[in-house]
């Protein structure tokens, strides 16, 4: 199985997506070449926002499922067009957005290469998808991470769960006279009846540098300064390649499922990361709190508030037969600590009274490249 991924197009950008074969995302003009330059300055809110956009880059894995949804216009509702593929693992910088980007009309500077798999003529509408609730009959079959983010806004490039991918293409599937096109024709938009229709296919010009943020988290954990949003970009992408993540986050298997930021209720609450994977024939989900500053008590309380979303929501309708929570933190200190004891306290409650798997806590540190260590708290 793969992640699905959902970005979100208009009526021209579509157009442009379709007839290059790229999906993208980004936001205002910002260059971005903070990445990698230590010292070009940016305010620290927005190299957050970045960040964010990067961790959502990064989520991609080689084959993963791309989504397209079409946003309203007056001559049309919203809606889901697909499936296309992603040709390799994560996504690139696009030189600021620039290729492209008069076409365009906007910049969009994180960027994939897809190719066709199931390209359907005709998409699914949000009502059909999001609002029509005639055929479910329990809440956990609604599209809860499209509907979170129609809620929350401000993700262009947002996953949806293994249940949800399934769900939203058998509805393309069952939609009349919904042809399946061929792949390998081009394509491009038909905004007269909003339709993918066969065109020719068109070449991606663009330049495609790879992401890197270690330097510039090392950086921020060097000078004592935030890096959390750094710390999630980099294991969203590492943490199945990472030999150190890989074992102790998916017991060296492969990764399944992959999320960051996931919402879990319509209030702020969001998981860091979450993901799924296949040991011994089990599914695993884990869901992972992560901290740029040493443990306290509190955590305990935001990993409950994930774990009980998930059996609720998340559980039962994608299969998952284990929940494994992950804390990831700066190494400690001081263990002697009043908080560091509470915590471990607390943990150990935790894992008592709640019918999951003991809580992973696993530290790191940086010096020229970031290490990993599980802590045995029992201990």
């Amino acid at each position: 199985m793969a992640t699905t991924h959902v970005f979100i197009v208009d009526d021209k950008t579509f157009k442009v997506h379709l007839e290059y074969l790229f999906a993208g995302t980004g936001g205002k003009n910002t260059d971005m070449r903070f990445i990698t330059n230590l010292e070009e300055k940016i305010h620290h809110s927005k190299e957050n926002n970045v960040m964010g956009m990067i961790a959502d880059a990064n989520r991609i894995r080689k084959n993963d499922n791309i989504i397209f949804y079409l946003q309203q216009a007056s001559e049309h509702e919203g809606k889901f067009f697909g499936i296309f593929k992603a040709v390799s693992d994560f996504s690139f910088i696009e030189d600021n957005g620039t290729e492209l980007k008069e076409e365009l009309g906007k910049c969009l500077t994180f960027r994939t290469l897809i190719k066709p798999y199931k390209v359907y003529k005709y998409g699914i509408s949000e009502w059909n998808l999001l609002d029509n609730i005639s055929n479910i009959d329990t809440p956990q079959k609604m599209m809860w991470s499209l509907i979170y983010r129609k809620l929350k806004g401000n993700r262009g490039n947002t996953m949806i769960t293994l249940y949800e991918a399934q769900h939203l293409e058998d509805l393309l599937f069952h939609i009349p006279n919904n042809e399946i096109l061929d792949v390998s024709s081009g394509f491009s938009f038909n905004c007269d009846d909003c339709s993918i229709k066969i065109a020719e296919r068109k070449t991606y010009l663009g330049h495609t540098p790879s992401i890197d943020v270690f330097p510039r988290m090392k950086d921020k954990y060097d000078a004592g300064k935030a890096y959390e949003s750094h710390l999630q970009a980099y294991i969203v992408k590492n943490i199945d390649t990472n030999a150190q993540l890989r074992n102790l986050i998916l017991n060296n298997q492969s990764i399944e499922w992959l999320g960051n930021e996931v919402s879990c209720g319509v209030g702020m609450q969001r998981i860091d990361i979450a993901c799924t994977y296949i040991d011994s024939g089990r599914r695993y989900v884990a869901p992972i709190e992560l901290k740029a500053v040493e443990v306290h008590p509190n955590i305990i309380k935001q990993i409950k508030r994930y774990v009980d979303w998930i059996k609720l929501y998340f559980k039962e309708i994608n299969e998952v037969d284990n929940i494994q929570p992950v804390v990831i933190a700066p190494k400690h200190s001081n263990k002697s600590s009043i908080d560091y004891v509470n915590f471990v306290e607390r943990l150990k409650e935790f894992n008592q009274q709640e019918n999951v798997l003991p809580i992973k806590y696993i530290e790191f540190f940086i010096d020229n490249d970031i290490h990993f260590n599980k802590i045995d708290y029992n201990n």
